[in-house]
């Protein structure tokens, strides 16, 4: 046989069938995904930040402890939701994620940032 003759199971590189092209769709979604778990793992982490600033109320006009935990939990979640944000940032340039992943961190900033103001005072 020659070089440009075959079985006729595909044209171009290989002969494959097109097995290739599926593998590189697989491959980049199976990239795409791990891509994803990062900020969601990020994102988990920060949504109970925010929840435990959010539930956190004076038991009374003895506890003075409440503003500073609200705050605490409050700043915890802006460093976290920042770490997301930039690892969304290193994603998105890659083109793995796209832009509407930026919408969860900002959120949950607004979130905390929103309570750290107004938290309780006793």
């Amino acid at each position: 046989m020659t070089r440009g003759s075959g079985n006729g199971s595909g044209s171009g590189s290989g002969g494959g069938g097109g097995n290739g092209n599926a593998r590189g769709r697989v491959a980049v979604w199976v990239a795409g995904a791990v891509c994803a778990v990062i900020p969601l793992a990020l994102h988990v982490v920060g949504g109970y930040f925010v929840l435990g600033a959010l539930l956190t109320e004076s038991e009374g006009p003895w506890d003075r402890s409440v503003t500073d935990t609200v705050r605490t939990w409050g700043a915890l979640a802006v460093v976290t939701e920042l770490l997301a944000a930039a690892a969304t940032a290193a994603f998105v340039g890659t083109r793995r994620l796209r832009r509407w992943w930026f919408g969860v961190p900002a959120v949950l900033i607004l979130a905390a940032v929103v309570r750290m103001v107004f938290a309780p005072v006793p």
